[in-house]
Formats: C-alpha cells, sequence, structure tokens
C-alpha cells in the first residue's frame, strides 16, 4: 500500500455490526482491508458498465455433451473470436454433464456478446458471466 489516506465514517451501529460479521466470515484482516476491496469492486463495475479500458472475464457453462454438436458449437464460438479467447479448460463432470470455463478479454461489449451467444446455445444447462478490468 502506498501513499494511504486516512477517514473517518460514520456507520450505524447496527450497520458496522453486520459488516464485522460479514468480515469476519470472510476472513478479512480488518475493516480497512474490506472497505478497500468494496471500493474496488465498485470501481471495476463502474468501468465494465462505461465501457471504459480493457475487459477481461470468465465464462462458465455446465452443459450437456450428448446434446447433438453443442460441443462443436462451442469450440466453433471461441474460434470465431479467437482474439478475445485466451484460454479454455473442459472438464468431465459425469456420463452427460461437463463444465467449460473460457477466459476471455476485450472491449466489455464484445465479451458479453460472446458470453451470451454461448450461454444461450441449446443444450447450455446453466451460465455465468463475471467481468473483471485490468485498471482498478
Amino acid at each position: 500500500m502506498s501513499d494511504l489516506e486516512r477517514v473517518s465514517l460514520a456507520i450505524e451501529k447496527d450497520l458496522i455490526e453486520r459488516f464485522d460479521a460479514l468480515i469476519a466470515r470472510d476472513g478479512k484482516a480488518n475493516r480497512s482491508e474490506a472497505i478497500r476491496d468494496l471500493i474496488r469492486a465498485r470501481l471495476i463495475e463502474e468501468e465494465v458498465s462505461a465501457g471504459r479500458g480493457e475487459t477481461v472475464a470468465s465464462v462458465t457453462i455446465v452443459y450437456d455433451h450428448q446434446r447433438r454438436d453443442l460441443a462443436d458449437r462451442l469450440l466453433t464460438a471461441g474460434h470465431d473470436h479467437h482474439k478475445a479467447v485466451l484460454a479454455s479448460m473442459h472438464v468431465h463432470l459425469d456420463e452427460v454433464n461437463c463444465l467449460e470455463v473460457v477466459a476471455l478479454r476485450g472491449k466489455a461489449k464484445d465479451v458479453r456478446h460472446l458470453a451470451e451467444h454461448m450461454i444461450g446455445m441449446k443444450g447450455v444447462k446453466h451460465g455465468k458471466l463475471v467481468l473483471t478490468t485490468t485498471q482498478v
């Protein structure tokens, strides 16, 4: 930490007690660390929603590998957007289900578009996109 600035906050007792309980559950060292994390998360959210700077993301999907051509369509989507795809990991969960995790990089709208395309394919049971930025 360089150049720390001290600040003082007035927070209702019940709110700070709930926050302290959350900090304890999450294993944070102290309130300052937890508040810094919250501030960073909000700044990242703003950067991503404003479309400023570069976005990095992970797309996680669970899908039925027996679904006709789904694995090939997911692979093709990655190849079609090869500049955005940094890496992928494929896991066989059982005889029917697979987990795919894809790391992406690019403009937020492009990353979102690709993720929504993959998550929306027939046979995908669940999908989640997590966006962040390298700017904060």
